[in-house]
């Protein structure tokens, strides 16, 4: 079954055919500025299985010095999908529609988390990127 998502205006669609393979909330600095909140939350697929259904024309990419990025609709502004080195990596879990089978397993980067925001769940919590997460972001 495809996992199905868009933007706030609806201009731009996606779709993924494969599997969500890991989910994350990320504290870093720069996805907190990109997205206005405490945190951003992003889930890794096979960037194969990533399509454009509509609006490509709208979407722009902020690329990082390092290669890492964030798609954002130039309409609505809504942050959508994360991207290393140009290819799509993760997507925002709040562009997706309907249920998924799929939880965020940690919390990345709380070394620069916002000093107003306690992390009030369980999950596993890491001061940088852990050797291994969520791949192949």
């Amino acid at each position: 079954m495809a996992i199905e998502g868009g933007c706030l205006c609806g201009i731009v669609r996606y779709e993924i055919t494969g599997p969500l393979t890991f989910a994350d909330h990320c504290h870093c600095s720069m996805c907190r500025r990109q997205h206005g909140a405490a945190f951003s939350t992003y889930a890794a697929f096979d960037p194969s299985h990533f399509k454009w259904l509509s609006g490509e024309d709208f979407i722009k990419i902020y690329e990082t010095s390092t290669g890492a990025g964030w798609c954002f609709c130039s309409e609505c502004g809504s942050s959508l999908a994360g991207t290393e080195q140009g290819r799509i990596t993760c997507i925002t879990l709040g562009t997706v529609e309907g249920d998924i089978d799929i939880e965020p397993a940690l919390h990345l980067f709380v070394g620069s988390k916002a000093k107003w925001y306690d992390i009030a769940d369980d999950r596993p919590q890491f001061e940088k990127r852990p050797p291994v997460t969520c791949e192949p972001r």
